[in-house]
């Protein structure tokens, strides 16, 4: 397994934001009925070849398109945020998913120590302020990593709700493309996957986790609830971490 150093990254990304705006509308028009497999392929051999990485949170549903894009290339960079605030239970599901789905270039990527020094020296931040708690630990490590890539997978669905309801398989995001290939799976769909590939599950699903990020911020939800990010910032007016505004 690959943790991510800074020597390691390349550099930015080759399109403006115009010429990503322009990519994207020509991507949808080409490749916007597909979705899964059928549309990793191209994005990752054709469209993007060398340039294309994707982030997982090693969630409940991350597995899912794991799995699909381990189908496609096990070597996939694969960008993991390790925000120094999430649950062991992730840490092991992770390297068992590695394991399991045989992913050989995962990049770990974590906060700046100085920053957290400067910023969040007792570790509290996330009781005062989520969104520069989430900024320091998840977003700017993020844009590192992203240096170097024009586009990204990500595991987004409609079925999340909220602003993701009306999620395109193809979409800019600033100079870059970001693309969702399960962004029209339902629920059902995801499940199919996980049973027809007898993949493991999350460990603190069964205790009624059904979205996971940091400990601090993630709560249980009644497993009926058709809001899975139920759980996540609680009792505040917050559904994103952030990492989706990256331009």
């Amino acid at each position: 397994m690959n943790v991510m150093r800074e020597e390691d990254i390349v550099s930015g990304g080759s399109m403006s934001v115009e010429e990503a705006t322009d990519r994207a509308a020509e991507l949808m028009r080409r490749y916007g009925n597909l979705q899964g497999v059928a549309l990793i392929e191209p994005m990752v051999h054709e469209e993007f070849k060398g340039r294309v990485t994707m982030t997982s949170s090693f969630g409940t549903e991350a597995a899912a398109l794991l799995a699909l894009v381990a189908d496609v290339d096990r070597n996939l960079p694969v960008i993991f945020l390790d925000t120094r605030k999430l649950f062991g239970e992730t840490h092991k599901y992770r390297e068992q998913l590695v394991d399991q789905l045989g992913l050989t270039n995962i990049r770990i990527m974590r906060p700046d120590e100085e920053k957290l020094k400067a910023e969040d020296p007792n570790g509290m931040l996330f009781a005062s302020d989520t969104a520069k708690c989430c900024y320091l630990r998840k977003v700017e490590p993020l844009q590192r990593a992203l240096e170097g890539y024009d586009a990204w997978l990500t595991g987004r669905k409609r079925f999340h709700g909220g602003e993701r309801d009306a999620l395109p398989v193809v979409e800019p995001a600033g100079s870059r493309i970001k693309i969702n290939p399960l962004a029209g799976y339902k629920r059902e769909d995801i499940e199919d996957i996980f049973e027809h590939r007898a993949l493991p599950r999350h460990p603190l699903q069964a205790e009624g986790f059904l979205s996971i990020g940091c400990m601090p911020c993630t709560d249980r939800v009644d497993p009926n609830s058709t809001d899975v990010r139920a759980g996540r910032w609680a009792g505040q007016d917050k559904t994103e971490c952030g990492i989706h505004y990256i331009i």
